[in-house]
């Protein structure tokens, strides 16, 4: 039976490190809709030229538009066999539209994706932003405190400089993290309410996340 994911998250949760080792080792496409929608936009797709057009003018993409972007992806043949979709749906209106996405694509079952919300103290958020530094090379990321790095302020992989992204001080981040719970809560309570929500414990290090991950997704 294919694997239909959804994960869920503030900043600094996890969600794209946790994606990367389950996609690694499951076959799961991770549906990233910041990715597909600069790839639509760099093949010329009939959803991207119109995004593009919005994205050119510094105007929101609009919700229907990214909604297309997203079906045209969850159509095609490799995502079969299962995908974890990440950055979307981010409102109760676009939750309802991926419903309906997902029965069409399914051939009128209705949805059954599993919402996996990963569930971390905000305190320890602000830590993993704060001291969250990573590679302009080759993307690795790093915390100061918690990860051990070989030269100091250099990329283990490639030896590249490590910087500090712009909005990882703690004054953005609270205020990115009081815009994500505002605009996520009633998302929360929408799926919780079809209990099709799990929330999973987002502490400890990256394996033992992992490891609770595989037992949700099992």
């Amino acid at each position: 039976m294919k694997k239909e994911l959804i994960f869920m998250g503030p900043p600094a949760s996890g969600k794209g490190t946790q994606t990367k080792k389950l996609s690694a080792e499951t076959g799961f496409v991770h549906v990233d809709t910041g990715s597909l929608l600069r790839e639509a936009m760099a093949k010329g797709t009939e959803a991207g030229k119109i995004a593009k057009d919005y994205v050119e003018k510094g105007a929101l993409v609009p919700v229907e538009v990214v909604a297309q972007i997203i079906k045209d992806r969850l159509k095609q043949d490799d995502v079969q066999k299962g995908f974890i979709l990440d950055g979307f749906p981010r409102s109760t209106e676009q939750a309802e539209m991926l419903d309906e996405m997902l029965k069409e694509i399914d051939a009128g079952v209705e949805a059954k994706a599993t919402v996996i919300y990963f569930d971390i103290p905000i305190e320890n958020l602000m830590e993993r932003i704060i001291y969250r530094r990573s590679c302009p090379k080759c993307g690795a990321i790093y915390n100061l405190k918690t990860t051990p790095i070989e030269k100091e302020g250099h990329c283990n992989e490639c030896g590249a400089e490590l910087v500090q992204r712009k909005d990882d001080t703690e004054e953005i981040a609270k205020n990115r993290f009081d815009t994500y719970f505002a605009q996520t809560a009633p998302l929360i309570d929408f799926y919780e309410k079809r209990g099709v929500l799990v929330k999973l414990d987002a502490t400890g290090s990256i394996d033992e996340i992992y490891e609770k991950l595989k037992e949700v997704v099992k």
